[in-house]
């Protein structure tokens, strides 16, 4: 049995520094990032976060943050990102390959003390990693590695007309039901 998750939030940065706008609905450009996000085009394209992850961090340091709090692009649930280096990830029709692990910044320290020192080990500040395909992503789409999927979930609806068109999406080139 594969291993689904959820996408349950996407937040747009729109300048360095800048606020984290939350968002239903979100573009993916491939080799860019997401559409309106101020990191374009380098590896650190897209950030994301486990949900269950932040929780476990707010229990130990005594807080009660806002996911919102990390800064990441995509707070996720039911994935893990522990040690998901070169793992492509997909959210609803699109992918994203893992590059690394997000360490938290100075910000993690303002926001809470001693958050940037629970954050840091084993993954706690999340993933980063690069758009592979375009496309458009909501919160509640499915989320899932690749390499362990053995049927395709139903696309989400906002994805359905496209996913014949995809090419090289995690739909794209797949019999249905099979891999």
């Amino acid at each position: 049995m594969q291993a689904q998750g959820r996408l349950e939030a996407i937040r747009i940065k729109r300048f360095r520094r800048g606020p984290m706008d939350a968002t239903e609905r979100a573009t993916l450009r491939a080799q860019r990032g997401l559409a309106g996000n101020a990191d374009q085009g380098r590896r650190r394209q897209v950030t994301l976060m486990e949900q269950e992850r932040w929780q476990a961090l707010m229990e130990a340091v005594g807080a009660s943050l806002p996911p919102a709090t990390r800064r990441a692009n995509l707070l996720l649930s039911g994935i893990q990102l522990a040690q998901s280096r070169k793992r492509i990830l997909c959210i609803g029709t699109c992918r994203i390959r893992i590059f690394g692990e997000t360490k938290p910044c100075e910000r993690m320290d303002e926001a809470w003390p001693g958050l940037k020192d629970a954050m840091y080990d084993n993954w706690g500040g999340g993933a980063f990693g690069e758009v592979l395909d375009d496309g458009e992503i909501a919160v509640g789409d499915p989320v899932y590695w690749l390499d362990t999927c053995g049927t395709i979930p139903l696309a989400p609806p906002h994805a359905r007309n496209s996913m014949s068109q995809a090419k090289g999406s995690c739909s794209a080139g797949v019999k249905k039901g099979t891999l």
